[in-house]
């Protein structure tokens, strides 16, 4: 494994990069210069990875993106992964790392998971600075038609920190500022992150990050960052962020890393410029979409894909047997040997997760993620139960055996994606009326029976309306644990209505989040988090990340 891992200029002459764009950091990793993308010669084929509603612990979609790239490199493809930049926040509390694992991993592993080259932190750092302007002006007056109270802009940090979901600055008497209650996010959670992700060049950062609302007037007119004069000294702070990261997986493959979005909030998914590049000097571009296809795929297609001109010939969807065992009612963890009763009562997740893909037109392969422990009757169940359903199938065995355990799945991936689909189609047009592409998503692809507003939604459906905004793409927040709103609704619901809480304009990052029920922008850590299994050792060794 560990073996085949080159000098990072070695991965990019892999690719075929020129060494003059190329800007080590350290012996393995990299940035690429943004003179290296060209739109024009993204022709590159895109694989999309996504999965059925997880567990808490996910499913193990980024191990099977990774094994998956290693796979199609052992079968003699040009391939190169693109994936999303881990935060601090899951590493040190319940879920761990975000470069795959086992033999399925990215390289430098550790770096990769702790602060890469820094991105992370510019981002943070640029929120940052526009929530200081923003209450700079409010102690200064220099803006007197900013309502304080309207203000929605808080501060970021990129740690998992409940303390600080609700908090109140500026106390401390008058020269302190203006008291008044804020609050503070995981950076990734940030519209600057998401504006990363979306940006295509320096001036279109600068632009977006022009149009992020951070309040309103007392006349409710929108208040932009470039009303108080601060996207130029935030685009400046992320000069090196826009530049997509390179690194390699454990078996010598091509990754590039780029962005964070949360995937709630955002459309989950890595930066356009990284897949940009991934598509331009690779034949094979293997990318995720955050949580289950229910959410981030369905904001792949509908935010990323659709303003980019993106389509992929094929959908992998990620399903273990263990999570759907506990869409069929059984104990998490289920330890007590093969419980094909409740894995068949959760395949109408799989079945539904399979559904939605169509809608869009596109192709979908199904990736049986092996677990340690996995009884063998489970994973042949679940292996005849896709085919009886028509559906492409394959084990993958990334984490224990590497590309070798995903060579099953790269090959039925290459026999797919040959193939040419009607798609992509769409389930909703950008002019129709937003409460009407909020039912599309509601029905379509969660099985919503209707969709209600609260007092504060139709306020914000008048509001968005008010500021000709209507337009947007809708990025809905809710729970990542169900197809409904409700994380208790496993396996297929129905008849549910789907409750909007509130609707925020994400202008700079071009979409509408519509929130669904208590969604946490600031996690917090779990009574034994992962940060308790972390040392370091005298020579400098990384122990228990992972």
């Amino acid at each position: 494994m560990q073996g085949s891992v080159r000098p990072i200029l070695e991965v990019a002459a892999r690719l075929g990069l020129d060494p003059a764009v190329v800007e080590p950091y350290g012996r393995f990793k990299a940035k690429v210069a943004l003179e290296a993308i060209d739109p024009a010669r993204a022709t590159g084929q895109l694989i999309l990875v996504s999965a059925i509603t997880p567990t808490h612990a996910g499913e193990g979609k980024t191990t099977t993106s990774i094994a998956l790239a290693q796979g199609l490199a052992r079968l003699g493809q040009k391939v190169c992964v693109a994936l999303r930049e881990p935060s601090l926040g899951p590493c040190f509390g319940i879920k761990g790392g975000g470069a795959g694992g086992g033999a399925a991993q990215l390289y430098p592993m550790e770096e990769i998971n702790l602060h890469l080259t820094g991105d992370i932190h510019a981002v943070g750092a640029a929120h940052n600075l526009l929530a200081a302007l923003v209450d700079n002006e409010l102690f200064h007056g220099t803006a007197p038609s900013l309502d304080p109270l309207s203000v929605t802009w808080g501060r970021v940090m990129d740690m998992n920190d409940r303390s600080l979901r609700h908090v109140v600055i500026g106390l401390g008497g008058k020269a302190m500022g203006v008291p008044r209650e804020a609050s503070f996010a995981i950076t990734a959670a940030s519209e600057v992150m998401a504006i990363l992700c979306l940006a295509q060049d320096y001036r279109e950062l600068t632009a977006r990050l022009g149009r992020i609302i951070i309040g309103a007037t007392f006349d409710r007119a929108p208040v932009t960052a470039a009303d108080l004069r601060a996207h130029g000294a935030m685009a400046v702070l992320l000069r090196e962020a826009l530049k997509p990261n390179l690194v390699q997986t454990v078996e010598g493959v091509p990754a590039v890393v780029h962005g964070g979005p949360f995937g709630n909030i955002a459309h989950g998914c890595n930066s356009i410029l990284a897949t940009r590049l991934a598509l331009q000097y690779a034949n094979l571009c293997v990318t995720e979409a955050g949580f289950g296809f229910d959410l981030g795929g369905e904001k792949f297609m509908h935010i990323k894909a659709r303003a980019f001109g993106l389509r992929p010939r094929v959908v992998v969807l990620v399903a273990t047997a263990r999570a759907l065992k506990l869409h069929g009612g059984a104990a998490p963890g289920d330890p007590n040997g093969p419980n094909l009763a409740a894995l068949e009562r959760g395949l109408p997740n799989l079945e539904k997760q399979l559904e939605n893909i169509r809608k869009f037109g596109l192709t979908p392969v199904v990736a049986i993620n092996r677990f340690a422990g996995d009884p063998e009757e489970e994973l042949g169940f679940l292996r005849d139960a896709c085919r009886a359903r028509g559906v492409p199938v394959a084990l993958s065995d990334g984490f224990a055996r590497g590309g070798e355990g995903a060579l099953e799945l790269a090959e039925l991936v290459l026999k797919t994606a040959t193939l040419d689909g009607d798609g992509p189609r769409h389930l909703y047009e950008p002019d129709e009326p937003v409460d009407r592409k909020i039912r599309a998503i509601a029905r379509e692809i969660y099985g919503a029976a209707d969709v209600n507003y609260s007092e504060a939604a139709k306020q914000d459906l008048r509001t968005i309306e008010r500021w000709g905004m209507g337009h947007l793409p809708i990025c809905v927040a809710k729970s990542q644990m169900s197809l409904s709103d409700n994380p208790k609704l496993l396996g297929r619901p129905t008849g549910f209505d789907l409750m909007v809480q509130d609707i925020k304009v994400n202008a700079g990052a071009g979409f509408l989040v519509v929130r669904t029920g208590p969604i946490m922008t600031m996690p917090g850590l779990p009574k034994e988090p992962a940060a308790w299994r972390i040392s370091l050792g005298e020579d400098g060794t990384i122990t228990g990340l992972f």
